[in-house]
């Protein structure tokens, strides 16, 4: 069965993006920039190290270095009761 994005985040997943900047095959000496972005669970980025194995095994373009912003999406301060009742007609 297939994890739905809403269950993993409850689950302690938050939003990753990655700069991945890495030289280009044909010009080494050129850095090219790649941005991904998927759900990971900080600290260990079990998504994102699985990503980056898979580029250095089969992609041609050496890995020069990856910048990475995460974030939470749900945490304990996003959730509250609300004490009032709107009807919709």
């Amino acid at each position: 069965m297939k994890t739905s994005d809403f269950s993993r985040q409850l689950d302690g997943y938050g939003l990753l993006t990655a700069q991945i900047l890495y030289h280009m095959p044909d010009h080494p000496d050129l850095l090219q920039s790649f941005l991904w972005q998927t759900f990971d669970k900080a600290p260990r980025f079990p998504e994102l190290s699985r990503f980056l194995r898979f580029w250095q095994r089969d992609l041609d373009g050496k890995l020069h270095s990856v910048m990475v912003a995460h974030r939470d999406l749900i945490g304990p301060t996003d959730w509250r009761l609300l004490d009032a009742e709107f009807p919709i007609h």
